[in-house]
């Protein structure tokens, strides 16, 4: 049996100039995988760390190669581009990680519609236009996947009540997983998706959490591994799952997971949209 690995496999990977979308690149990176950085952030952020040339020069000192690609994913002239881009450079795509994400957790007479669009145009809408321009792509690869980063669908009221625009965003991406992994079962593309079981010590939680990451958080290294598994696995048997990253590594025989605490002993804090 040959050792699974995504050596020589190109990732395009939405928002890894920084978390989550960087932890998984830089995984991949270990193996000699190329990567497509598509982020917005090309010039440092007053307030957030890293660029999408930051996260290339880890991602080759990591053992990959990078293409740093300034995308706004609301643009579908900027995605085809990229994706172009990232053809060109590396040969096909054949990964996509749907990782960029907009969050304001605010109720419906506190937010903003310019606050409403941003989130349905980036979670929902940039994650279908990425596929899409991805897919053509991705159907001549061997071993494809899409991979979003993005919750199971629980119709329970709660997750909805407190901000419901948020919600309706997120599972949008989590419909696109449903449809697609349907859509494109017999043509061998497996389309799944991941999320935490803790709160993940990332800039948008130090944003929720006042300036402070708070200590019940996870690392974002046990996204990156749980993501790895996924993604080294074949396609056709691995599709139309909503995976939670604690169980991808248990299946996976990984059980110890103090490694992943912030602060070690500290009580983790559970993350949305799971009961």
């Amino acid at each position: 049996m040959t050792a699974r690995s995504l050596a020589g496999k190109t990732l395009f990977i939405t928002g890894a100039s920084r978390g989550i979308g960087k932890a998984i690149a830089l995984r991949a990176a270990q193996d000699g995988a190329n990567v497509a950085i598509a982020a917005k952030t090309s010039d440092p952020h007053p307030k957030l760390e890293g660029t999408i040339y930051s996260a290339a020069a880890e991602i080759e000192a990591a053992g990959g190669r990078a293409l740093p690609l300034q995308v706004d994913i609301r643009e579908e002239e900027q995605i085809a581009d990229a994706v172009a881009k990232t053809v060109e450079t590396f040969g096909g795509i054949d990964i996509l990680v749907n990782n960029a994400s907009a969050i304001q957790l605010t109720g419906t007479l506190e937010t903003a519609m310019k606050r409403y669009d941003l989130m349905h145009q980036v979670n929902a809408r940039g994650t279908y236009a990425c596929s899409q321009a991805c897919l053509p792509h991705l159907l001549n690869a061997r071993n494809p996947h899409i991979l979003n980063l993005s919750p199971p669908l629980n119709m329970a009221p709660h997750w909805f009540k407190n901000h419901v625009a948020y919600t309706m965003a997120k599972y949008g991406m989590s419909m696109c997983v449903l449809g697609m992994a349907e859509e494109f079962r017999k043509k061998g593309v497996g389309v799944n998706a991941l999320w935490p079981r803790t709160a993940i010590a990332t800039a948008a939680m130090k944003m929720l959490g006042g300036g402070e990451i708070p200590k019940g958080c996870r690392t974002v290294e046990i996204m990156s591994d749980a993501a790895w598994y996924i993604l080294t696995s074949d396609a056709r048997q691995t599709t139309g799952n909503f995976f939670i990253d604690d169980e991808v590594l248990a299946a996976n025989g990984v059980t110890d997971l103090d490694k992943y605490a912030l602060v070690p002993g500290e009580p983790l804090m559970p993350d949305f949209f799971l009961d």
